[in-house]
């Protein structure tokens, strides 16, 4: 038996699932959150049974520790040593990372030197490496680029427009997000269907509590929604997604703000949570669309904003073979679904009522005469960075 931990550690959280592969069983789950605060919370699920506990966390090297005391003392393992290797996700890798790789010295260098690429995250995957390396020394590590997918993006559709030297010096560019849940909802789509990566032009919509589409020509990341950070884009749960930039500017002059405050408010307050003024939370939102005149525009927006990429990169493209959603919107909510696609029907895409509302997951819900296919594939990123970790590690059951 083999154990491969995949971890996905956030400014102030850490996620990890416990697998046995090659089998890609879950053993166990669980989410660290709150780390830093004073009312920091651990809660897991072990077969059918959820624990949950409140400790004071202070640092992502302490969450490690108690993770790893957890994992003994509920006898998920009997010895650490089982777990052969460790799969980080990191958020941004930049320009230097297109594939997962083993961590040694080197790597751990090169990562240090994109940590400003994100703020927010990259610092904490860094902290969460480094922590189990030296609880774990003899398991392998690898780093698994949510970034890395979208590395063959073209110049024209990842270069902004702004003074060129930019890009030279700082690296601004478009790096997008949720590659990890592209490359897992495609090999899916691979696997289901009868196209062939080299050949399968897709579009896939990872809607969830963060939200993108990713235009995929022959196989490959040729355009994505979300830009240099990720709250750029369509709209999401909470981020503003596309915003014009002057009037960043402007807003943060009437509320005398700076840019720090100015990104919060994108970040956290903006999205279906700021039109709706209800919730962030698209099932809220849906409950309340007959009562609330801004439920119903938030979520008009929130699938116009949707249309809008799609209509671009279907003329990106120019032939669709497959159009695919993910994500815990994109999986779950079949009104959203209908909604997108009966905008669509001027390019033949077309949605079989029946199929979508029964919500029948891995599985086609267009119509037979549909230009495309239309796909709901839930999405995966643990299963993926586990699978990355077995093969980078080399290791045998």
């Amino acid at each position: 038996m083999v154990k491969v931990l995949a971890i996905n550690a956030g400014s102030s959280s850490l996620k990890w699932k416990l697998f046995q592969m090659p089998q890609q069983q879950v053993l166990a789950q669980g989410l660290i959150e709150k780390i830093g605060l004073s009312d920091s919370q651990v809660s897991f699920i072990l077969g059918k049974k959820h624990y949950q506990f409140n400790w004071i966390i202070e640092n992502h090297r302490m969450a490690v520790e108690i993770l790893l005391k957890l994992l003994r003392e509920y006898k998920i393992v009997v010895n650490l040593d089982e777990i052969k290797a460790i799969g980080h996700r990191f958020v941004n890798g930049g320009n230097l990372f297109s594939k997962s790789v083993v961590v040694n010295e080197q790597v751990l260098q090169q990562l240090e030197t994109v940590k400003e690429l994100a703020p927010l995250h990259n610092p904490s995957n860094i902290m969460a490496i480094k922590a189990f390396a030296r609880v774990l020394p003899t398991a392998i590590s690898v780093v698994v680029f949510d970034t890395g997918f979208h590395q063959s993006l073209p110049i024209k559709n990842f270069l902004y427009s702004l003074p060129y030297e930019y890009y030279q010096k700082f690296h601004v560019r478009k790096y997008g997000a949720h590659g990890i849940s592209y490359r897992y909802v495609f090999s899916k789509l691979l696997e289901y269907s009868d196209l062939n990566a080299e050949e399968t032009n897709a579009i896939i919509m990872h809607l969830g509590s963060g939200a993108s589409i990713c235009a995929i020509k022959q196989g490959k990341s040729f355009d994505t929604s979300m830009g240099f950070s990720p709250v750029s884009g369509i709209t999401m749960q909470t981020r503003a997604g596309d915003v014009d930039a002057s009037l960043l500017v402007y807003l943060q002059e009437k509320l005398g703000i700076d840019p720090q405050q100015m990104l919060k408010v994108l970040n956290q307050q903006s999205g279906i949570l700021g039109i709706s003024g209800i919730s962030s939370d698209m099932r809220d939102v849906l409950a309340n669309v007959t009562d609330s005149r801004r439920a119903q525009l938030a979520i008009e927006i929130f699938v116009n904003q949707i249309v809008k990429y799609l209509g671009a990169y279907v003329a990106e493209l120019q032939r669709v073979d497959a159009l695919v959603f993910t994500g815990g919107i994109g999986e779950n909510i079949p009104l959203i679904r209908q909604l997108i696609c009966q905008q669509l029907g001027y390019i033949g895409i077309k949605i079989d009522s029946a199929k979508n509302q029964q919500a029948i997951k891995n599985r086609l819900i267009s119509l037979p005469q549909s230009t495309a296919g239309i796909w709901v594939i839930p999405t995966n990123e643990e299963l993926m960075i586990a699978q990355d970790a077995y093969r980078l590690a080399d290791l045998k059951a």
